[in-house]
Parts: C-alpha cells; sequence; structure tokens
C-alpha cells in the first residue's frame, strides 16, 4: 500500500513538472486551461512518450 502510495505521487509530480514546462500555470484559468491541466497532470509521464491532452469546453452564454 505505502509503495503504491510513493508511485501515485510520483507519477503526480511528474505531471505537474510537465505542466510547467508547458507554461500552463501562467496568466489566468479558465474553463478549458483548468481542464487541460488537470488531464496533463493525469497524464504524468505518459506527457514525455507523446500525450498532450487537451480540453476543450465552452460555458454556455447567459440569455438576455
Amino acid at each position: 500500500m505505502r509503495v503504491l502510495s510513493v508511485l501515485i505521487v510520483v507519477w503526480l509530480l511528474i505531471g505537474v513538472f510537465a505542466g510547467l514546462q508547458r507554461h500552463y500555470y501562467n496568466g489566468a484559468v479558465g474553463c478549458a486551461k483548468a481542464g487541460t491541466i488537470a488531464a496533463t497532470v493525469a497524464a504524468g509521464p505518459l506527457n514525455y512518450v507523446g500525450a498532450n491532452p487537451k480540453v476543450h469546453c465552452t460555458v454556455p452564454q447567459p440569455s438576455k
């Protein structure tokens, strides 16, 4: 159980580092950017073997 916990933490830290390298943490965060950051962190080391997760979302505009 302890080894699995360490592996998960290392996996997520690698994903955070990949986000840093791609400058995802600069500027304002919207729906799509937050989703892309979450997907990048979750992908972890897969970012370094070609994965480039992107999330596209639209927020409905309020009606008049």
